[in-house]
């Protein structure tokens, strides 16, 4: 095999362990699990709560006839999750702004740190 093959292999075969071990979030409530040593199956839920919680919505689905892969959100729920998208491109554009007034490097710092925290922030939806 050649030197360039053998690199691309290698490279390939990080970036799979990379993403093999990158971090992982519960299926219920989106906290990030623990990654343990342990062999066999990878945990899915945090708790028997969640998991728990979680067996209960896929029965739920199953019996109205939604597909398995639907998400189904309250009035309330889609209004939240509406005026959380509105606040994290309100503040993504504020970034924008900023560079174009000629923001130093600190502010843009600070506020790239915001933006970042809410995407965070997003990402717990429940």
């Amino acid at each position: 095999m050649s030197e360039v093959a053998e690199q691309t292999n290698a490279s390939r075969d990080e970036f799979l362990g990379e993403r093999r071990s990158g971090p992982r979030h519960c299926g219920w409530c989106g906290r990030r699990l623990e990654q343990g040593v342990s062999v066999g199956r990878r945990r899915r839920y945090c708790g028997q709560s969640c998991r728990q919680r979680a067996y209960e919505r896929r029965i739920a689905v199953q019996r109205s006839g939604l597909p398995e892969d639907a998400v189904v959100l309250s009035d309330a729920e889609l209004a939240t999750l509406q005026d959380r998208l509105f606040q994290l491109r309100c503040a993504a554009e504020d970034v924008v702004t900023a560079a174009e007034d000629g923001a130093d490097a600190d502010e843009l710092r600070r506020m790239a740190t915001e933006v970042a925290r809410s995407a965070r922030d997003l990402e717990q939806l429940r």
